[in-house]
């Protein structure tokens, strides 16, 4: 069946979390690489923490959770106030270079973006990159209170969408979620922000591996679940042939 809307996820698809860099090296000097690399790896940790144990809150309150962890690990001090003050820089996300030409040139197609992010936080986002003009919804986790890969917050695209799931094509650069998106039927399509190639000669001439490259290694490749994407492209801009060809 032909699509007729994309779907998107937001952190790490749309927007680069790995922009928050600045911030965090700005208020711990020398710290900053770590500190945005073991709060996205806990951020996202908390996420399926908190879908197994039944103990939702929404990602705004995961998100301050897991910089506090990663502060508290690093033994560096800091307040509640600080705290807040950091995790704004997930409000202002930097836009990948390519989205915005996508978005744009995918006009003809139904967009979404489907996220974890709360609804306040992404209706920021948004703002901030000022893409909101070319989406025709943002559709949170917040609204059925579990994080993806639950199936029900797949099924909750379609429900908002009215649109049958063989009908959506899921983009993500997360492998979790793309196996998620899969596993529940979409038609999936996997940006490959970092190719296998690449992160093996990386990692061969890297002597000790620092935590940007375990990053890289842990959270930008495909998952070993036996639920694969049906394309895998180098940026969101291939999305436009390759979604002219199934419409």
């Amino acid at each position: 069946m032909a699509i007729k809307a994309l779907v998107f996820d937001a952190y790490g698809t749309l927007f680069d979390v790995q922009s928050v860099a600045g911030v965090t090296d700005a208020a711990f000097p020398g710290h900053g690489e770590t500190i945005t690399q073991i709060w996205r790896l806990k951020q996202l940790e908390y996420t399926w923490l908190r879908a197994l144990m039944g103990r939702y809150e929404d990602f705004w309150t995961v998100t301050c959770e897991a910089l506090g962890f990663t502060l508290e690990t690093l033994g560096l001090a800091t307040t509640p106030e600080l705290i807040a003050r950091i995790a704004e820089a997930y409000d202002a996300l930097a836009l990948y270079p390519e989205a915005r030409t996508a978005l744009e040139e995918l006009a003809p197609y139904r967009l979404a973006i489907f996220s974890n992010g709360s609804p306040a936080m992404l209706k920021r986002l948004v703002a901030h990159a000022g893409i909101g003009e070319l989406l025709e919804t943002v559709i949170s986790v917040d609204e059925i209170g579990v994080y993806k890969p639950d199936p029900r917050g797949y099924g909750l695209v379609e429900k908002r969408l009215g649109l049958g799931r063989e009908e959506i094509l899921f983009v993500s650069s997360n492998g979790f979620d793309i196996a998620g998106a899969k596993a529940h039927g979409f038609k999936v399509a996997r940006i490959e922000r970092v190719p296998a190639a690449a992160l093996r000669s990386e990692l061969a001439g890297a002597g000790p591996i620092g935590p940007a490259l375990m990053f890289k290694a842990l959270r930008m490749q495909p998952e070993q679940l036996g639920f694969t994407a049906d394309i895998t492209i180098a940026g969101l801009t291939d999305l436009v042939s390759y979604a002219a060809q199934h419409r």
